[in-house]
């Protein structure tokens, strides 16, 4: 039984060491950044900073989301730019894909002036959920482990 009990202060101190010790993790994602002019311009990278050079690129226009608008390629930067077409006034959605990674960009086009933005990326309270959910895990795992035998 002293046994059991000697976990209980080793589980508590390595949950509360993995939020505090957490660190930034890139995995395979994409993140998309654009900027809208006259051209729309996007850049598409991994989530390392490293860009999706050569990456498959494909529009599709506010008026037929099911239907590819226009399609291309990514330069060796992971920049694409394409021209919009102004009658057709709405939100573009821009999908970049490479070996099974990517992301998908909805571009708001039409109102006169510039816009900028960016995909991917965790807000805080995604960020608070994930960590409360760890927490929570462990200490489960930790109360099974725990719990007296019949």
């Amino acid at each position: 039984m002293w046994i059991r009990w000697k976990l209980v202060p080793v589980i508590i101190i390595t949950a509360v060491l993995c939020l505090v010790l957490t660190m930034q993790v890139h995995a395979h994602g994409a993140k998309i950044e654009y900027v809208v002019d006259m051209m729309v311009e996007i850049v598409a990278m991994y989530e390392s900073g490293e860009p999706m050079s050569g990456a498959q690129v494909v529009v599709y226009a506010p008026d037929d989301i099911s239907t590819p608008w226009l399609t291309g390629i990514c330069d060796d930067e992971g920049r694409y730019s394409f021209k919009p077409d102004t009658s057709m006034a709405g939100t573009y959605d821009v999908q970049v894909r490479q070996a099974g990674h990517g992301d998908i960009v909805h571009i708001p086009v039409g109102d006169g002036g510039t816009a900028s933005g960016s995909s991917g990326g965790y807000g805080v309270g995604q960020i608070a959920l994930m960590s409360v959910c760890v927490v929570w895990g462990f200490i489960g795992t930790g109360l099974y482990f725990l719990r007296r035998k019949a």
